[in-house]
């Protein structure tokens, strides 16, 4: 038997495989072995959110697969056994793009550029779901090519409920994935989409069993059940055994294939995914970032840092009856006679800065 040499490393060639301890990344962990890399969101403390710094760590690791041409297949997955990604990181949001919207544009370019890096990598990407998937992480999950689900894990969306909308790849690929009426009914109701339901939905590709008791596996797990293995009682526990072995076969099976044809199949088959997303995401980035102005997000952020319901109710009635639903106090349109303090809040009485009766 006879074997062809590799032909000798070009001088000067720019995209040679990178070690993956030479990015020092602090919030994903990256790895490669045997044509595959992992990309793992590695925030169990925040149920995999990822940060601002996250973001631009995934963009660049899938960069990184991309040109490698040692890889053939991404993995995307979160750590632990409780999230895959629950989206952006909500305290973060609060702390930092409440007060300032304009920096929430920003960061939404980063956002987008962790997206269209899934899209972009010339690569088949498989999303390891080892647990809930909310918000952007089943916008992430959507990126993916294929999905392979724990069978205790699940989907949702959260937008309208949080003071958002689900822009970032949910209400472009939704319809697309799942028809338009089961689309509306995540986005809208924002419930929970259990793994056998996401597979018959088209939301996924294989569910894998991942609830034991004692030795034995429970095939077809009841919400009782997974609630009692995630918590580990009465001899339930939590096994993802089975789950890396479904995702690791189907990489080995991506793996032979031509990478020109899967890269350019890949292309291709993101015809719409790509329609869709390129028409609406900026118009997306812009109108978040405004909004981050009104009371909306603001209500809804703190009532998730603040682990209360929602006034959505408040919000209603205020506009029912002629009031601002945009702001707490009013429009800013109001003028201090006195000291000439402009652009005070219409609910004002009192002028913030002179302390003078408002007429």
């Amino acid at each position: 038997m006879t074997t062809t040499a590799a032909p000798a490393r070009a001088a000067g060639r720019h995209f040679v495989s990178r070690p993956t301890d030479s990015f020092g990344f602090r919030e994903i962990l990256y790895a490669k072995a045997e044509g595959i890399a992992r990309i793992t969101i590695n925030r169990p403390q925040a149920y995999n959110a990822y940060s601002t710094a996250a973001l631009e760590e995934l963009a660049t690791a899938f960069r990184d697969a991309s040109f490698d041409d040692a890889v053939g297949v991404v993995v995307l997955t979160g750590a632990g056994d409780r999230a895959f990604c629950t989206g952006g990181d909500v305290k973060e949001y609060a702390d930092a793009y409440v007060g300032t919207p304009r920096d929430y544009w920003k960061y939404m370019a980063l956002f987008r550029a962790y997206i269209e890096s899934i899209l972009n990598t010339g690569k088949p990407v498989i999303a390891r779901i080892n647990g809930m998937a909310v918000g952007g992480g089943n916008e992430s999950q959507l990126a993916c090519d294929l999905s392979v689900i724990a069978q205790h894990a699940s989907l949702k969306q959260v937008g309208t409920h949080v003071g958002s909308v689900a822009c970032g790849g949910a209400t472009q690929w939704l319809p697309i994935v799942v028809g338009d009426r089961r689309a509306r009914e995540m986005l809208f109701l924002n419930e929970p989409v259990p793994a056998d339901q996401a597979l018959a939905w088209g939301l996924v590709n294989r569910v894998a069993p991942s609830v034991r008791k004692d030795d034995t596996w429970v095939e077809t797990a009841t919400a009782e059940q997974i609630a009692l293995a995630q918590k580990g009682r009465d001899g339930y526990r939590i096994d993802l055994s089975r789950l890396d072995a479904t995702v690791d076969d189907l990489a080995r099976r991506l793996l032979a294939s031509f990478p020109e044809c899967a890269r350019y199949t890949k292309q291709q088959t993101n015809f719409w995914k790509d329609l869709a997303w390129h028409q609406t995401v900026r118009h997306a980035q812009d109108w978040l970032s405004l909004h981050y102005a009104c009371w909306e997000p603001v209500e809804g952020m703190r009532a998730f840092t603040e682990k209360r319901p929602a006034r959505y109710a408040l919000l209603r009635e205020r506009a029912a009856q002629g009031g601002s639903s945009e702001a707490p106090w009013g429009a800013p349109v109001r003028d201090c006679r006195s000291c000439g303090a402009a652009n005070l809040p219409a609910a004002h009485t009192h002028c913030g800065l002179c302390g003078t009766p408002l007429s």
